[in-house]
């Protein structure tokens, strides 16, 4: 099964809570979006060493949010393709909010192609905010991914501020 055709996974089992809290574990799962790559691959595209890398593959894989995809022959050996056993992932709010905004700011901050970020507070009646919820989760929900194209991130939000005023 491909990503494309891999379920929605919802973070729920402490394994899966641990292994996402480290940001080189998410962006191997950024990474793993694109394609399904080696261990080698990996650890030279996030540009850490295989061992780091292999290590961190493994607990991904242990939580179940990595499968093998692949296997393929080469001289003296097999290479193996790995892949996010998901299509989606969604997350409980909570400390897991937080590394996940890290690994994304991450992202964010290493993009050269002046990405959009947005930050604004505005007072809303209940109705109007469970409508501008509706609104972006169908509008994140509804975009079809385009084969061979380069991948963006899309980071949306809707919270209650804290702040008084």
């Amino acid at each position: 099964m491909d990503e494309a055709h891999a379920p929605d996974l919802t973070v729920s089992t402490p394994q899966q809570y641990r292994a996402l809290a480290h940001p080189v574990r998410h962006r191997l799962l950024f990474a793993l979006g694109e394609r399904p790559a080696t261990l080698s691959g990996l650890a030279a595209d996030l540009g850490i060493s295989k061992g780091s890398a292999g290590h961190h593959l493994k607990l991904l894989r242990e939580a179940g949010l990595v499968v093998l995809d692949h296997e393929r022959q080469v001289r003296g050996g097999t290479e193996q393709y790995f892949r996010r056993a998901f299509r989606r992932l969604h997350y409980e709010t909570g400390e897991t909010t937080k590394i996940v905004l890290a690994a994304v700011a991450d992202e964010i901050v290493a993009d050269a192609d002046d990405p959009l970020v947005v930050l604004r507070g505005v007072r809303l009646t209940e109705a109007q905010a469970r409508h501008v919820r509706e609104t972006l989760e169908a509008l994140v929900n509804g975009l079809e991914e385009a084969e061979g194209e380069p991948r963006y991130g899309v980071l949306v939000g809707l919270y209650r501020s804290g702040q008084a005023g």
